[in-house]
C-alpha cells in the first residue's frame, strides 16, 4: 500500500494550508488513515484520524480548533487542512494507513506510511 503525501511548504504564522494524502483506490473503505508531525528531537505525534466506512474523526487537542481532517473517497484522498500555523507547527508530516478500531493516535498501531511532506511556520 503506497500513501502519497504532498502539500506542505513554507507559511507564515496565522497563514494555512491544507495537505493531501493519495492512497491506492478503495483503500478508503477498508483502512482508517491518520496523519502524523515529527519536530527535529522530538517523538511523532498523533494529530488526526478519520475512520474508514462513515467517516467519523478524531483530532488532537493540541490542535483541536485549528486542523480538521476530511477525506473524498471518490478521488481516493485525505486531506488534513491546517489553519492558524504557528511556528511549533514545524515539522514533517505523515499520512499513514491502519485497521478500524486502532488507538488512532498510536504510531505503532499504523501499517503503512507515506513518505512525509515538510512544513516550516515562520516569518
Amino acid at each position: 500500500v503506497q500513501l502519497q503525501a504532498s502539500g506542505g511548504g513554507l507559511v507564515p504564522p496565522g497563514g494555512s494550508l491544507r495537505l493531501s494524502c493519495v492512497t491506492p483506490e478503495l483503500i478508503l473503505d477498508y483502512t482508517n488513515i491518520g496523519w502524523f508531525r515529527q519536530a527535529p528531537g522530538k517523538e511523532r505525534e498523533g494529530l488526526a484520524c478519520i475512520s474508514a466506512g462513515d467517516g467519523s474523526t478524531d483530532i488532537a487537542d493540541s490542535v483541536r480548533g485549528r486542523f480538521s481532517i476530511s477525506k473524498d473517497n471518490a478521488a481516493n484522498t485525505v486531506y488534513l487542512q491546517m489553519n492558524w500555523l504557528m511556528p511549533e507547527d514545524t515539522g514533517a508530516y505523515y499520512c499513514a494507513a491502519g485497521p478500524r478500531g486502532l488507538r488512532w493516535s498510536d504510531y505503532g498501531e499504523y501499517q503503512y506510511w507515506g513518505q512525509g511532506t515538510q512544513v516550516t511556520v515562520s516569518s
